[in-house]
């Protein structure tokens, strides 16, 4: 997948078990009746889409040209702002005391609207670098629905079945989760430390700098509630390097677009984690109990 010493298939394969396992554990931790009122709210998730598909993409060659980067790790950049909905950043969201209805209502619509979004972004993206960089709906939306559709529709049925059994299973979907998260992002950064370092200092800070400005927008326009403003700030910030890297990988990109493309999986991450100790220490002060396990209203 990387090009390193990890080989493709195992990781790919992890990869998948990772998200699908943290997509079901969601659909197992979220009550049915939660979604139609993060759905209602229908200012703030046009916010949100506003912030995930205008706003990063202009932050991501704003801060690009800032820097002056070359064209290639400008694309990277870019290639990671078109690319919103990062399942992973889900958990991250949740353990920081986000709104957790909203915060999977919105990776739903995001999970819906990319593969339309992308394709167009892609098209602007050969006009402004010259590329011949394409990727069909249809290969989109097959990612999307093995990896994040599927899992979390699966979740929503066994909630549905088990009831207050839910209870008792999400724990051990939470453990199994954990445990495969960590073993994916070790191989990874086994697997990608070379080529992270071998991006040019610039292009480390200019991530750094917009990760911290996708937070801030974020946490602005997911006002009122404290809530909404974590799960939008940390959801305006993760990027969906899956998607980038399917990109890559159906396409003949320069190595130098790969390299900025992981070099921003990485970085990003350690940008946001500041925030997210903030936030979650903000919610723990204000009395309230991390959204760790399902919701105990009946299914």
């Amino acid at each position: 997948m990387f090009g390193g010493p990890v080989p493709e298939s195992p990781l790919s394969i992890l990869a998948i078990a990772t998200v699908a396992t943290a997509m079901f554990r969601l659909g197992l931790a979220i009550a049915p009746q939660d979604y139609p009122a993060a759905f209602r709210r229908s200012a703030l998730m046009a916010r949100a889409l506003f912030c995930n598909l205008l706003a990063m993409p202009a932050i991501a060659i704003g801060v690009a040209r800032l820097f002056d980067l070359s064209p290639g790790a400008e694309a990277g950049m870019v290639l990671m702002a078109i690319a919103p909905g990062a399942p992973i950043a889900l958990r991250r969201s949740l353990g920081a005391g986000a709104d957790a209805a909203f915060a999977v209502s919105l990776q739903v619509v995001l999970a819906a609207v990319t593969v339309v979004s992308m394709p167009l972004s892609m098209a602007l993206l050969d006009e402004a670098y010259g590329t011949v960089a394409q990727v069909s709906p249809a290969t989109l939306a097959r990612q999307v629905f093995v990896m994040q559709w599927l899992p979390l529709a699966a979740g929503c049925v066994a909630r549905r079945s088990l009831g207050r059994r839910a209870l008792r299973v999400e724990p051990l979907a939470a453990s199994i989760a954990t445990a495969l998260l960590v073993l994916f992002v070790s191989l990874v950064l086994a697997d990608i430390w070379r080529p992270v370092w071998s991006a040019h200092w610039r292009v480390a800070l200019a991530i750094l700098v917009a990760t911290w400005l996708a937070l801030a927008l974020g946490h602005a326009m997911g006002r009122p509630e404290p809530a909404t403003r974590t799960a939008l700030a940390i959801g305006t910030a993760a990027r969906n390097a899956g998607l980038a890297l399917l990109v890559t990988a159906v396409n003949r990109v320069p190595e130098e677009v790969q390299a900025t493309v992981l070099a921003y999986l990485l970085l990003s991450a350690l940008a946001a984690t500041p925030y997210v100790l903030w936030r979650r220490r903000d919610f723990q002060r204000s009395g309230n109990i991390l959204p760790t396990t399902p919701s105990r209203r009946a299914a």
